[in-house]
């Protein structure tokens, strides 16, 4: 757990996982102490389940294929306050968590989303840095939310987030999630986390087709009906414009 910031509030992890045996020890071995990591194996070949739980992690099965469909089935598993989602490809650091978590266990924000700050060029395919910008063109516009990322680690408390009642089970999860947070009046902010190479290559990002699939779900969401007026984003102190 980060020195600066020593939160002794249990939080649950959800940590979606589709093939990730190689990844999955760095990445556990860094979730703060006094946090449960919740792995949700979404259809794994290479052991990965078996790889968690001997590391510790509480273990969920979603035979659903689909990002969103491991992300609510790990909040419904949830049973600690607050939860945060973070992928399980060794791209970003759990380390790092408190400082996302930070705000919403003080209570000054609802939603936290870690702004990815790559560590080297070949951390963020280009076509994946440019289906970003165009999402946070988009999200801007349906929200006035003036997100720099979609940042896939992020965030909230858990009773909210289920209340938030959310539908998508692919790749529109994480911005369905910010767009009803949005229109429900939720304090939104964003913070710097390093992004790092990940371990395997993406099943949704990896190529052009996966990433445009992506944009295409995400879409749909953005064409959601506002249910309440949006609310601005706020960047924590230390992120970068």
């Amino acid at each position: 757990m980060s020195e600066t910031t020593p939160f002794p509030t249990r939080v649950d992890v959800v940590l979606p996982c589709l093939d990730e045996a190689q990844a999955l020890p760095w990445v556990l071995d860094r979730i703060p102490p006094g946090w449960r990591a919740i792995v949700v194996d979404n259809g794994s070949t290479d052991g990965s389940p078996d790889i968690a739980r001997s590391l510790g992690a509480h273990v969920v099965q979603e035979p659903r294929r689909g990002f969103g469909a491991a992300c609510h089935a790990g909040l419904t598993a949830a049973t600690a306050d607050v939860v945060c989602f973070c992928d399980c490809d060794a791209s970003l650091d759990p380390r790092r968590l408190p400082d996302v978590a930070g705000p919403v266990l003080d209570g000054t924000a609802d939603l936290v989303l870690g702004r990815r700050r790559p560590t080297t060029l070949g951390a963020w395919p280009l076509h994946a840095r440019l289906a970003n910008l165009e999402l946070a063109r988009l999200i801007r516009r349906r929200t006035g939310l003036r997100l720099h990322d979609l940042g896939p680690m992020r965030a909230a408390r858990r009773a909210p987030l289920i209340d938030l009642a959310l539908t998508d089970r692919r790749s529109g999860y994480p911005l369905q999630m910010l767009v009803r947070a949005a229109d429900a009046g939720w304090r939104v902010r964003e913070t710097d986390v390093p992004y790092h190479p990940r371990t395997g290559r993406s099943k949704v990002t990896g190529t052009w087709r996966g990433t445009w699939h992506a944009v295409r779900d995400m879409r749909a969401v953005l064409a959601e009906r506002p249910a309440a007026a949006p609310v601005r984003v706020t960047s924590l102190p230390g992120a970068g414009r």
